[in-house]
């Protein structure tokens, strides 16, 4: 039975290198790739704590996609299993304990950590995919006909410049912060710390003069970076050692920050008390004592004075 056990991608140097997801079919709108997309076919499995997770269940709000992909959300707390399932909020389409059990029903020799989100087809009763860059490309495009076809964060005509963006904030930002908090020797720390606060340097710099990353619009790479932004000050600042400054340093990016989180509906998928749960409590090696700090406090709802900005 496979276990938390982080050291696994960890390499010689102690630097992080994070596995690579194991299942990566795609759910297409005219089925041509084995799967088509079909309303209550399909399944998310999440976490409000985890920001991979946390750009699905995003992408499945803003396209309206709630009573078309059904969802469950799992217990914040992995145990030596990974992600459970809450004993009063049991997995409704295999009656599992832990999500470990439906990857190992898709791919019996399943030995690796187990994520999320996991796009999940009821119909085979089989995983489909676990990287969340794909989930919600398919989220965005596969499902319009019952959707919000009007909201396209990928737009056409921005795609080059998002994906360039997507390419840098992944390795310096989304990821950064674990290949800093999960490094076991302090230049792997350092290289990682530095980057980050470079790549947050250039950003800062970036939204002096934009409300959103590509302009005037909100696009999947806003997300992308919003999910680890919401993060950092209540988790990754302490628990990861990134303290140089928080993201309520930053005027630019702390504005930004509050634009994302009001815009409609995105409360709703910011739980703190998960986030913090989940960071302090999963990783043994770096909080043994597993006590979760009761601060900092946190305000998003100020107003974020972003609205004059050119696109």
């Amino acid at each position: 039975m496979p276990t938390f056990d982080i050291s696994r991608e960890i390499s010689s140097s102690g630097e992080f290198v994070r596995q690579q997801s194991c299942f990566r079919e795609s759910v297409t709108a005219d089925g041509s790739s084995g799967f088509k997309a079909e309303p209550g076919r399909y399944h998310l499995y999440v976490s409000y704590a985890c920001p991979w997770a946390s750009r699905s269940i995003i992408f499945r709000k803003l396209k309206g996609l709630e009573d078309v992909i059904s969802m469950t959300v799992v217990d914040p707390v992995r145990d030596d299993r990974g992600w459970r399932f809450f004993p009063d909020e049991p997995d409704p389409v295999n009656g599992f304990e832990f999500l470990l059990e439906a990857y190992k029903l898709t791919k019996p020799d399943f030995s690796d950590r187990v994520t999320v989100p996991l796009l999940w087809d009821k119909q085979t009763n089989a995983a489909v995919n676990n990287e969340s860059s794909e989930v919600i490309r398919m989220l965005n495009s596969e499902w319009d006909e019952w959707g919000r076809a009007d909201v396209d964060l990928y737009p056409e005509e921005r795609r080059t410049e998002i994906d360039a963006l997507n390419e840098r904030i992944y390795s310096e930002v989304n990821n950064g912060v674990y290949r800093a908090g999960f490094a076991t020797s302090q230049e792997s720390y350092e290289e990682a710390f530095e980057k980050l606060f470079f790549t947050l340097d250039w950003l800062e710099g970036l939204l002096g003069d934009r409300r959103f990353l590509t302009g005037g619009e909100i696009t999947e790479a806003d997300w992308r970076l919003f999910v680890t932004l919401v993060r950092f000050d209540a988790a990754y600042v302490g628990h990861f050692k990134l303290n140089r400054q928080r993201i309520a340093d930053f005027p630019n990016l702390s504005g930004y920050l509050r634009d994302l989180y009001q815009q409609p509906a995105i409360a709703d998928t910011v739980k703190i008390d998960h986030i913090k749960r989940h960071y302090y409590m999963t990783h043994p090696q770096i909080n043994p004592n597993q006590i979760v700090p009761m601060g900092p406090e946190l305000d998003f709802t100020s107003p974020p004075g972003r609205e004059h900005l050119g696109t």
